[in-house]
């Protein structure tokens, strides 16, 4: 029996809806959501990702702004520019538009955001704050992974919970996250052996290796819920093997997740797709914690 498919589009509008209704009572009480977003240079791929928070803000009543700064902008001055905004009442929300170029250190210039308006969960203080079990502001794609988890109204109590990456934006927070559900995870990571034993294991498995297609089928326990954080894309195949081109007869590409879809859904009781899955919850997670930003800004 296959799997049943999570929606993640479909959970993703009922989230959106609730936030819709909160920041209606937001505003009638004066406060208003401001999500800033900060970019240093062109980059296409960014380009279409500013363009997509920007639509889904102002969808629900968010305010969206883009400072846009010059390729040649230094790290000093990003610095400087990220205080401003700090100090800025009127902005409730930053976000740091990825890639940064080469000379200025991402990560340190991340962690200058206000924790208050740290909008991507990923300063130092909150990353502590979510060792406390305090879930304000989380990184988005790990809190997008455990509530779709959750939307499967499964007891997740003592259930083994097997999550595959180490990252700082999801490894490491959704172990905390399940820690905090009472679930009994386990992380594994480039120096795990045996990998598929302890997949195998995992009542709950969270993919998030960053490698297409990495987990088979039979690398997981019958019944699991299987969370597919990754996002690859690969060339299609025909059915010998062979890149099927396109009319510029260049190779079409699809995108995958790190489970075989295929094969994962014939053994799991809940199976996320992709696209589709983890993606759209992702995206309302950073509208969520907009709001939450809000709310802390103002004592709610």
């Amino acid at each position: 029996m296959s799997a049943i498919i999570i929606d993640g589009e479909s959970f993703a509008g009922k989230i959106r809806t609730g936030l819709i209704e909160e920041i209606d009572t937001l505003k009638k009480k004066g406060f208003y959501p401001h999500l800033k977003a900060v970019q240093v240079g062109e980059n296409a791929s960014s380009r279409l990702y500013v363009q997509n928070q920007q639509k889904q803000c102002e969808a629900i009543g968010i305010k969206y702004t883009l400072d846009e700064l010059p390729a040649d902008t230094k790290e000093a001055a990003l610095t400087e520019h990220i205080k401003k905004l700090n100090n800025d009442h009127q902005v409730t929300g930053i976000i740091l538009q990825m890639p940064l170029p080469e000379g200025i250190d991402a990560k340190k210039v991340q962690t200058l955001i206000s924790p208050n308006k740290d909008v991507e969960g990923m300063n130092p203080a909150n990353m502590g704050e979510l060792v406390y079990g305090n879930t304000r502001l989380v990184p988005c794609t790990a809190m997008a992974a455990v509530e779709l988890v959750k939307s499967v109204s499964v007891e997740i109590r003592g259930k083994e919970t097997t999550i595959v990456g180490r990252s700082a934006i999801v490894g490491k927070p959704v172990s905390l996250l399940m820690l905090d559900l009472s679930a009994t995870p386990t992380v594994c990571h480039s120096g795990t052996k045996d990998l598929p034993d302890k997949t195998r294991k995992a009542d709950i498995l969270i993919a998030a290796i960053g490698k297409a297609e990495m987990i088979k089928g039979d690398m997981i326990k019958p019944g699991a819920i299987v969370i597919d954080v990754g996002i690859n894309r690969v060339k299609e195949l025909d059915a010998q093997g062979n890149p099927i081109l396109n009319v510029n007869g260049k190779p079409k590409m699809k995108t995958v997740g790190d489970v075989e879809f295929a094969t994962a859904k014939e053994v799991a009781s809940y199976i996320t797709p992709v696209p589709g899955g983890v993606g759209p919850v992702t995206v309302v997670m950073l509208l969520r914690n907009t709001v939450e930003a809000l709310k802390i800004s103002v004592n709610l």
